[in-house]
């Protein structure tokens, strides 16, 4: 295969963790209500217990970078795709809400590194004049995983089988399989190479499969890099004078993608739906609705994450975030509006997070960072991400039933306004440039 097809390949290989992520994420809509009865939960416990695959999730986040920096990119991916297998086995034959609980956990974990090591990877072995596109691959991936798991719920919640809920989690188990088996076929990050072993001679032979335009120029850069940061490769140097703005970057992309409310929708769709006074099985129906969409709007996202850049997606994804939580709260606060109107409104919150947010999220924690830094960098702004979703997933219930939705979809568009001014003041573009290339551009700035 030519230069192009094959860096497809290793992209999509390496993005097929985003699917399982993605999977991970939405099944857990259809089979909550069920756990609830079965167990006899409260809110709040019940909540944890939703909420612990996202618990397992900050620490894979938080530390995947560890083993990313040490042993590889590609060992990682190995060992992520072994505790998504686990988790989906474990948790679908769990006797009792602890055990399911430590087997969510599990699978959170291979959720939060896969949110730093694939990205990262995409990145590192992308040309710069496509590296978006390949490393929204993974954001693809993630709401395709998102649709499928919705659409296995319905057809498993409404085939009258009995304990559907172990069936609609232990059913990742086969592309957990899958995507084991395809990491075999990639090679090493090249940038990790390097960054490492100074191994020019095999970063290069990688290189000139998958960016033969650039090989040069990249390897020079990246020498001069390693050789200029190299004492600096730890976490504590995020938060030197240095990097601390570039930090930042990565932590309020996160925090804003967060406080949008989008794993709030993901999590309880169908809750949020039956609260409105839709019936459950239009909710379950709808929910496929919602994966619809964010897939149809991630291709949107797809097309023009490299041609008109990423702070052109995020003004797009931050003015309809406010305009679709505004008219969810007003439906809930206000009502007088059919209940038809719902589901609309919430598919427009969603094409908005797909097209902006969704698109760019990704793609812009793992440019912002130095090769020696990337790792820990990837990490911090994924920790930042999953201890908010986290928290909000663990919350949402108690506070929906004290409060009703309104209240908060109100307060997730007023976050929205925020992120707003911040895109508009404080996010650099990064289109179409190479990695190293944006490193001096922050670099000058920090400095100035």
């Amino acid at each position: 295969m030519n230069s192009k097809q094959y860096v497809f390949f290793l992209s999509i290989t390496a993005a097929l963790g985003g699917f399982l992520f993605g999977f991970d994420t939405a099944v857990i809509s259809g089979a909550e209500r069920a756990i609830q009865d079965v167990w006899g939960l409260g809110d709040l416990a019940h909540g944890l217990a939703i909420a612990m695959a996202l618990y397992g999730t900050v620490i894979g986040a938080l530390f995947g970078g560890v083993p990313a920096d040490k042993f590889g990119r590609k060992k990682s991916l190995l060992w992520i795709g072994a505790l998504y297998l686990i988790s989906a086995v474990g948790s679908g034959l769990a006797p009792d809400p602890y055990t399911f609980m430590f087997f969510r956990f599990i699978g959170g974990l291979g959720v939060g590194a896969s949110s730093v090591v694939a990205p990262m990877y995409i990145s590192e072995i992308a040309p710069a004049k496509n590296r978006g596109l390949l490393v929204a691959l993974y954001q693809f991936n993630i709401v395709f995983g998102i649709l499928i798991a919705y659409l296995s719920n319905y057809l498993i919640g409404t085939a009258g089988i009995a304990n559907d809920w172990r069936w609609m989690l232990g059913v990742e188990a086969i592309p957990a399989l899958i995507y084991s088996a395809m990491i075999f076929r990639i090679p090493e990050s090249p940038r990790w190479l390097i960054s490492k072993f100074n191994d020019q001679v095999k970063a290069r032979e990688i290189l000139t499969r998958t960016d033969p335009d650039g090989v040069d120029e990249a390897i020079r850069l990246a020498v001069i890099e390693e050789q200029t940061i190299k004492q600096k490769g730890s976490f504590s140097a995020l938060f030197t004078k240095a990097f601390l703005s570039t930090t930042m970057l990565a932590i309020f992309i996160a925090f804003f993608n967060q406080v949008s409310g989008i794993n709030a929708i993901i999590y309880f769709a169908p809750r949020v739906f039956e609260m409105a006074g839709i019936s459950t099985e239009s909710a379950l129906f709808s929910t496929i609705g919602i994966g619809v969409i964010n897939l149809l709007a991630t291709f949107v996202g797809l097309y023009l994450i490299d041609r008109i850049g990423r702070k052109k997606l995020m003004y797009i994804g931050s003015i309809g975030y406010i305009i679709s939580l505004s008219l969810m709260s007003y439906n809930f606060l206000v009502g007088g509006i059919d209940n038809f109107w719902l589901p609309i409104f919430v598919f427009a919150f969603i094409a908005s997070h797909a097209v902006g947010q969704g698109a760019v999220i990704w793609v812009f924690i793992s440019e912002v960072f130095p090769n020696e830094l990337r790792a820990y960098g990837q990490s911090i702004g994924c920790f930042t991400h999953w201890i908010l979703a986290a928290l909000i997933a663990n919350v949402f219930p108690y506070f929906a039933t004290q409060f009703g939705p309104g209240y908060i979809f109100a307060f997730f568009a007023l976050m929205m306004v925020w992120q707003l001014l911040w895109v508009k003041y404080k996010m650099p573009e990064t289109k179409g440039r190479s990695l190293e290339e944006i490193q001096q551009d922050l670099h000058n700035t920090n400095a100035a």
